[in-house]
């Protein structure tokens, strides 16, 4: 170890003097320089300055396309730049990264198309993202027969337009149109005269997103009892009319009873004897509503009652006051749901109060 040490040091003190003498030497020769410039001063100027630019140009034409295409600086500096342009672009500070932004924006009330020669409503659906039920409800046609030159309303959404109606609120639209109401609320382009309440003006046009319209179930002309009922009238079955007033909604698939309304709120009748089995009063659904047992393998429900005047294990007669038309529960005005059931299975009403 003591040799190695010995040898660095040597080779230390031997760089040093190299170093020494070098630097002792350059500055001989750099004292000759200039007191050679100094004498000959103004005679190399010109040349050394002559000669200096072309050097330097002919670095720069040599050297600069290299240094142009491998420069670092410059990609980062294309990314960055490129980065920001696309970031002013779709920048949106609500975006989290699983979403996606359209620059296409949204149709917010009806378009007018001019059916052109080779159109039909699907091909026409197709283009504007909407169903052909749609097209067919907005414009009113009973089948899919356009021709070239028709000029077709286009809802920016499909679903039902509607206008408003007088006493029309979001949720009496939403039931005739067979979705949840909250379907109206959702879509960006309804407004409301209160946001709070959802309140809508008479006239003005309400997108109803994913709404149906489903055919009215085809009545006997030759009857006229559909227009207008009177409580106790005893229909062609076992079972009387239980309220006056007009019929608001007929038997569907999707509401299997009959809704009577009639603004004066008057008594519900029993529509046939039997053993009250059930009264509540919900704050949804039917409300306030009574069932009647009839031992005969019916029950019969009353709904959306404003008061119960009977209790449960009371037996009724027929024809016999049981309460009070009313709008409670999931209504919109006042009137009566009536169900007939057997075994549990809902029955269409009518085929038992005509």
């Amino acid at each position: 170890m003591s040799d190695f040490k010995g040898f660095f040091l040597f080779l230390k003190k031997y760089f040093l003097s190299r170093a020494i003498h070098f630097g002792a030497q350059f500055e001989k020769i750099k004292d000759i320089v200039v007191a050679l410039l100094i004498v000959k001063r103004g005679k190399y100027s010109s040349s050394f300055l002559n000669t200096s630019f072309f050097l330097l140009l002919i670095t720069v034409l040599i050297a600069g396309p290299v240094i142009a295409e491998n420069n670092p600086f410059e990609s980062s500096f294309n990314d960055s730049q490129s980065y920001f342009q696309s970031s002013s672009v779709d920048f949106d500070p609500y975006e989290s990264s699983l979403t996606t932004i359209y620059s296409l924006k949204p149709r917010d009330k009806i378009e007018p198309y001019t059916v052109r020669t080779g159109d039909t409503l699907e091909s026409i659906g197709s283009k504007f993202n909407v169903s052909i039920d749609t097209i067919k409800w907005a414009n009113d046609l009973s089948s899919e027969i356009i021709k070239p030159g028709d000029v077709l309303d286009i809802p920016p959404v499909t679903g039902v337009v509607h206008k408003v109606a007088p006493g029309d609120n979001i949720y009496t639209i939403a039931k005739k149109y067979n979705i949840d109401a909250q379907n109206i609320v959702n879509f960006p382009f309804n407004d409301f005269a209160d946001p709070d309440s959802f309140q809508l003006t008479p006239g003005q046009i309400l997108y109803v997103p994913d709404g149906t319209i489903k055919p009215v179930p085809k009545q006997d002309t030759g009857t006229s009892f559909f227009a207008q009922i009177q409580a106790g009238v005893q229909g062609t079955s076992t079972f009387i009319w239980p309220a006056s007033g007009n019929i608001t909604t007929y038997p569907v698939w999707y509401h299997m009873a009959v809704d009577i309304a009639n603004g004066s709120s008057p008594p519900v009748l029993a529509a046939d004897t039997g053993t009250v089995t059930y009264t509540a009063c919900l704050a949804y659904g039917y409300g306030c509503h009574i069932i009647i047992d009839h031992a005969n393998g019916y029950q019969s429900l009353y709904g959306h009652l404003s008061s119960i005047e009977v209790s449960a294990g009371q037996a009724v007669t027929k024809g016999e006051r049981i309460g009070v038309m009313g709008s409670t529960g999931r209504s919109s005005g006042i009137h009566l749901h009536f169900e007939i059931r057997s075994g549990g299975v809902l029955l269409n009403p009518l085929n038992f109060l005509q």
